[in-house]
Parts: C-alpha cells; sequence; structure tokens
C-alpha cells in the first residue's frame, strides 16, 4: 500500500499480485471509508503508511469471509470517494486506486487572488473579441459598450507563472544512476523558482505541485488556466537511454512533429506518465475556447506558439549561462502537457539525470540556485519587453512615457476622439503623451491624459 496527500485529494494505491474485485462504501458515526478486497491478503505493515496531511486518520484492516480483505479508513473529514484498477505497465503490477477527493477544496495552496482573476478575465475576453473583428467575426464573449465610460485605474496587476514539477507520487519520473529521482529534484527547482518569482514586483507564482503527489498531465494544464495563467513552464530532469546526453533543453509545442530524435522519445515517454499515474480517461480539457470558432482557435494558438518560441528564446539565453545546452535552439514536440491554447507554455529539461556528472550538479543546491534564476531572467525578460496590458509592468512602461496625468484603460468601443473629448484635451495632444503616430488603439491599452 502507497499513499500520497495533496491539497485538495489524497491518493491510496494498493500494489495486487493478481487482478481483483473490490467493493469501496463509506460509513456514518464515525466516517470511514471501508475497501473490501475478494480473495486477497496483506503483505504490507499499514502503521508504516505516511497519514499526515491526507484525510485518514487510522488505518485498521482484517479478515473478511476467510479469504477477503477488509481496509477500514478513519477519516477526519468529508470526503467522496472513488475508485478504479489499473492493468500492469512498465513500472507497476495490478493496481487498486481509491482517491479521496475533498469537497471544495483547491487544488493549488496558494491561489490567484479572486479581484487578479476577475482582472485577467476581462483581458482575455477582450482579447478574443478583438482576435474575432480581426477576422470579420461577431464577438458574442464580450459585447461591444460604445458608452464613453470615466476614466478607471490602471490594475496594475501580477503577471501570472505557472510552474508545474513534474511527475510526482506514483510517478517518480526517472531515475539517476545513483538513485536519484526525477520528481524530487524538479520539486526543490520549482520551489526555488517559484520563490524568485514572487519576490519579483509585478509577478505572481502558482505552483501546479508542492509535494510528493501526482497531478495528470491534462489536470496539469487545466489547473494553470482556472488559475488565469500569463505563462505555463514544466520542468523536467530526464534520462535518455543511454548516459552520455547532458545539458538543458527547451521545448515549445508542436502539431506537426518532432524536429529532433531526442525530442520525440522525450514527448513520447512524458506522454505516457499519465499511464503510471493512473488517470482513467474520461477527464476533459475544459477549454473556453470551444464555443468560438475554429478558425479563432487556430488564430489562437499561432499566437501562443510564438510567444512560447520567443519565451523559449531567452530562457535557452539565460541557461546557456549557467549550464551546457543539449541543443542550441528551441525544439518543439506534441507534448500533452504544453496543449493550452491561449498559455504560451515549455518543458524546461533542466538537465539529464541519466548522465552521472548532470545527476551530482542536480542534486547540488547550488546549481538549483542557478537553473532557477536563469529560468526566473528568461520569463522577466519576455514579459519586460511584452508586458499584459492591465499588468505592473505594463503600468511602469507607459508610466515612463511623459509628464504625470490621469490615465484612461481602454474599453471596448472606445475611440481616440472620443476620449479627447471626454478628458477635454485635443486629440493631437493626447496622441503627443503617448507617442501616437495614429489614430489605431487596443482595447486593454493605457493612455496618459496630459493636463489640459
Amino acid at each position: 500500500m502507497r499513499l500520497w496527500a495533496a491539497p485538495d485529494h489524497a491518493r491510496l494505491v494498493f500494489d495486487l499480485s493478481g487482478a481483483v474485485d473490490a467493493n469501496v462504501f463509506s460509513l456514518d458515526s464515525p466516517s470511514r471509508l471501508v475497501i473490501d478486497i475478494d480473495t486477497s491478503k496483506l503483505a504490507t505493515d499499514v502503521s508504516t503508511l505516511p497519514l499526515d496531511g491526507s484525510a485518514i486518520s487510522t488505518v485498521r484492516t482484517g479478515r473478511r469471509n476467510g479469504d477477503d480483505l477488509r481496509v477500514v479508513l478513519e477519516l477526519n473529514r468529508k470526503v467522496e470517494p472513488r475508485h478504479f484498477t489499473l492493468p500492469p505497465n512498465d513500472q507497476y503490477g495490478h493496481r487498486l486506486v481509491v482517491d479521496l477527493e475533498y469537497p471544495g477544496e483547491n487544488a493549488i495552496e496558494n491561489p490567484i487572488d479572486p479581484i487578479e482573476s476577475m482582472i485577467r478575465e476581462q483581458e482575455i475576453a477582450a482579447q478574443r473579441a478583438s482576435a474575432q473583428r480581426d477576422i470579420g467575426g461577431n464577438s458574442s464573449t464580450a459585447p461591444e459598450d460604445t458608452t464613453v465610460q470615466k476614466a478607471q485605474p490602471h490594475p496594475k496587476r501580477d503577471i501570472i507563472i505557472a510552474v508545474d514539477a513534474g511527475h510526482g507520487g506514483e510517478d517518480p519520473g526517472a531515475i539517476g544512476p545513483s538513485g536519484t529521482r526525477e520528481k524530487d529534484i524538479v520539486l526543490e527547482i520549482s520551489r526555488r523558482l517559484a520563490d524568485k518569482v514572487n519576490a519579483t514586483p509585478g509577478f505572481k507564482a502558482v505552483l501546479i505541485r508542492d509535494g510528493d503527489y501526482y497531478i495528470g498531465l491534462r489536470q496539469r494544464t487545466q489547473l494553470a488556466r482556472e488559475q488565469k495563467a500569463d505563462f505555463f513552464v514544466s520542468i523536467h530532469a530526464d534520462a535518455f537511454s543511454s548516459p552520455r546526453p547532458q545539458g538543458s533543453s527547451v521545448y515549445a509545442l508542436s502539431q506537426r512533429g518532432a524536429t529532433s530524435e531526442t525530442a520525440q522519445w522525450l514527448a513520447n515517454s512524458e506522454n505516457r506518465a499519465d499511464l503510471i499515474g493512473g488517470v482513467d480517461g474520461n477527464l476533459s480539457l475544459r477549454d473556453k475556447d470551444q464555443v468560438l470558432r475554429g478558425v479563432l482557435l487556430d488564430l489562437t494558438m499561432t499566437a501562443t506558439l510564438n510567444d512560447s518560441l520567443s519565451i523559449g528564446g531567452q530562457v535557452l539565453d539565460q541557461l546557456s549561462r549557467v549550464n551546457r545546452l543539449h541543443k542550441s535552439r528551441v525544439e518543439q514536440a506534441g507534448f500533452m502537457v504544453l496543449k493550452s491554447p491561449d498559455i504560451p507554455s515549455l518543458l524546461v529539461e533542466t538537465g539529464f539525470i541519466s548522465n552521472p556528472d548532470e545527476e551530482r550538479r542536480l542534486k547540488s543546491a547550488s546549481h538549483q540556485e542557478r537553473i532557477a534564476t536563469a529560468l526566473l531572467n528568461g520569463v522577466k525578460g519576455h514579459f519586460e519587453r511584452h508586458p499584459p496590458p492591465s499588468s505592473l509592468l505594463a503600468w511602469q512602461r507607459d508610466h515612463q512615457r511623459g509628464p504625470l496625468g490621469d490615465e484612461y484603460r481602454i474599453q471596448s468601443g472606445d475611440t481616440l476622439s472620443a476620449i479627447a473629448v471626454q478628458h477635454g484635451v485635443p486629440v493631437n495632444h493626447l496622441k503627443q503623451a503617448n507617442d501616437l503616430n495614429g489614430d489605431v488603439i487596443r482595447v486593454g491599452q493605457v493612455l496618459r491624459i496630459p493636463n489640459s
């Protein structure tokens, strides 16, 4: 029996010598979960299970009907149980998986602030409406409001960076020659990166996994979307079939095939992780873009991929300063964890844990710190050049353009002349204060209103 605790669930896995039938049901007063496994006996010491942080206070076992095993979980909180069996794979034999899900709990330990979430949602809707107008469609997500609105303060929101530590729980990832597990190394690097992001003004980190538990590949992307992430980075330290390869690599999504044999091999191995983790195939990625036309989705994916490649180039440049590069350009392959239509995403291979020298470096706290700093500098460098319109970085950029005055954030339906009339300034003064050569403005853009 193996147990892992996550913020929103606990997972109990029974490793079995063969296929079994199991019956799982709940009892009240006190709250218990009963697991009956036919024609089985226990071959583990339940007192060694790490119950801290799970919903389980005590585990009791006993015989039932002579040949059957009964396991009783004493619960200290309300759970919604589900269970399923899994056939053998390369790492494990038959398994019975029992998930204890906590209703109402968030899978992210430090979720995005509701106000920031609302601002980000408005920004996403405005971007979609603008894209639809560009291709001649009618916006159904952000109807135009031609009413002239009062000037509003700039939201100065944080840029949300979703940091995903690969593998976890029953999926250890690659194993180094001395037994180092990929899941442990990448969690340490992810935590260091998240700390650095949170210490940087204008940025906020969301850790997709902040402990030793498994999250399905599709759910990782879904969590980033729920947290309104501006960027998603999945951190790995994988292995190859020989110990020779070494160095860092950066991967973006490809819909047309891998750019190298290594990229294809890595994508295949990473995409198989769900078979180890036990996702039962019933999960669906709830994409917000499914209500839009296919051409808009293609346009969005193209823009997202371009941003991914741009950020990837910055990250690769920074990594080259602290580690040898396995490939000197951003590679592409069909990684499932990168398939989010409107979040720029990268998978960063911090090194090959199958290489003895690289394994030793990856275990070093100082090397982990340097890797995390390189990742931060690459991401920060991109967003300083291309800040989202409602972000603090965009405000800081716009704030330096001219003398202090009022600010106005452009709403859907605004025109330059209407804004000038509203604030009582000539259009040419408005253009001069904001370095505008024409009348083209965009939703979310912040204009400096000069003193009249």
